[in-house]
């Protein structure tokens, strides 16, 4: 059976974080070692303390090189490997966003980046390694906390770079993100890239009956926070997710706002955790035209959103009203493949039968970027490959459907 797995980014990310975390909680590291696609690699774990938190730190031992390497190179270094399809599938996800913010922060096409540090090995067995974990879990959904971004400035190969780092905020753009009081890189590129290409959603913890706990610890052990990265996972509780699952709808009435403004405030509400939000023209007072906003919501979000809203919003006020019932799909994920990038795809169950696929817009549009291809064309050959990933899935056989690409 699949898992979900919770990432409690207490201090940040980073990808040797996470990857320890998931060893920490079970995830085999003999197997891990064995599929990585580089040779050479010296790779263990030791146990540290964080603010009196005991946890797992990764120590990564690799051949020293000078190698600076291109998006392509890369993606041939993960399809020569013996990694299994779905943790190839997710390593190529997060490598793309690297690229991609890359090149949107330096103003060159994703295939022209250059790596530097988030392309030399210990980047390539960090996001290898979380997906190859990631597989050994047997995890399907990935849900992420809201992160803790530092400030500062850090020496990379560009230069001197502002903290969080450049391409670090292009690859959050729409995750839910806050300032701590830290001077020091809390979020690297390549736990960023992970946990985005990863995550289902940011937000609250999802119900699940909880099963392992696996810490994880970067290298600097900052005076404010422990630094550490937590990988809680479990089965998916359903009976306590039909019960809360969307229990509120918060409104507010807008007549002063600007209409540009409208999808950046449905954003905030969706990255805080709403199910669904959306808008409704209104008539308001004095007949001026004007929308009412509602954000769908589980009462444990209710919080986080209702504060979204008026952060984001000019309203001045959030009213609430609560929702008898809702009748909701049971919802699995999967992951398919176009022109060689990952696309996630979202099937909905009923009674056991598969009756809704969709493939994720922003995946779509992302890949429609990279490859010059419309987002239409590229949603359609989606919406092909998940009919196909469907037609094998039945609720007896997760890992037929779940795994494949």
């Amino acid at each position: 059976m699949t898992s979900t797995l919770y990432l409690d980014c207490v201090g940040g990310v980073a990808g040797d974080m996470l990857l320890s975390a998931l060893i920490d909680a079970g995830a085999s590291l003999d197997a891990i070692r064995s599929r990585l696609p580089v040779s050479d690699v010296s790779l263990d774990v030791h146990a540290v303390q964080r603010h009196g938190i005991a946890s797992s730190a990764l120590n990564v031992a690799l051949p020293h090189e000078h190698a600076h390497r291109r998006w392509q190179d890369i993606r041939r270094i993960i399809d020569s490997s013996s990694m299994p399809e779905r943790p190839k599938a997710r390593a190529h996800k997060a490598f793309a966003l690297l690229a991609e913010a890359e090149g949107r922060v330096h103003r060159i096409p994703p295939e022209e980046v250059t790596f530097h540090e988030v392309g030399a090995l210990d980047a390539i067995v960090d996001i290898c390694g979380v997906a190859l974990a990631l597989d050994e879990l047997d995890v399907d959904e990935v849900v992420c906390s809201p992160l803790p971004l530092g400030h500062g400035t850090i020496n990379s190969a560009h230069g001197v770079l502002p903290l969080p780092a450049p391409a670090t905020l292009e690859i959050l753009r729409g995750a839910n993100t806050f300032g701590v009081d830290i001077n020091g890189e809390t979020v690297t590129p390549t736990g960023a890239a992970l946990v985005s290409s990863l995550s289902n959603r940011f937000g609250a913890m999802p119900p699940m009956t909880l099963s392992a706990i696996g810490t994880g610890a970067g290298n600097a052990d900052w005076p404010n926070v422990p630094n550490v990265v937590r990988a809680l996972l479990g089965r998916p509780n359903r009976h306590v997710t039909e019960l809360g699952q969307a229990a509120l709808v918060l409104e507010t009435n807008l007549d002063d706002m600007l209409p540009e403004w409208v999808p950046d405030v449905l954003a905030a509400c969706l990255a805080a955790g709403a199910h669904d939000a959306w808008t409704t023209p209104a008539t308001m007072k004095h007949g001026r035209p004007g929308f009412t906003l509602s954000a769908l919501v589980s009462t444990a979000a209710e919080n986080s959103v209702a504060r979204a809203i008026l952060r984001h919003s000019t309203t001045l006020g959030v009213r609430v009203r609560r929702v008898e019932h809702r009748w909701a799909l049971e919802r699995r994920f999967g992951t398919v493949t176009v022109d060689g990038h990952a696309i996630a795809v979202k099937l909905g169950f009923l009674d056991g039968e598969v009756v809704n696929v969709k493939p994720e817009h922003r995946d779509c549009v992302r890949v429609a970027e990279a490859t010059g291809r419309s987002v239409k064309s590229v949603w359609v050959q989606a919406l092909g490959a998940a009919q196909e990933l469907a037609s094998g899935a039945c609720p007896e056989q997760d890992r037929s459907w779940s795994h494949h690409t």
